[in-house]
């Protein structure tokens, strides 16, 4: 299932690419599609919000939670 977080700080490329990056080591089964331009991540594979927002957190950006 796939489910839908609000992501802020996020300019370019390489913030979806860190974001991306994070959110699968946390969770290597994960599959990360980030929308610059909504300030949005889909992620298919992860039931837990607590996993993501810690992923993003940890990357230096802010979790605006399940959109």
């Amino acid at each position: 299932m796939t489910k839908k977080y609000r992501v802020l700080g996020m300019t370019c490329g390489g913030c979806a690419s860190s974001v991306t990056k994070a959110i699968q080591a946390a969770a290597p089964k994960a599959s990360v599609e980030v929308d610059l331009d909504a300030k949005e991540v889909n992620v298919d594979g992860i039931a837990d919000d607590t996993t993501v927002q810690n992923a993003v957190e940890g990357a230096g950006f802010e979790f605006g939670g399940p959109v």
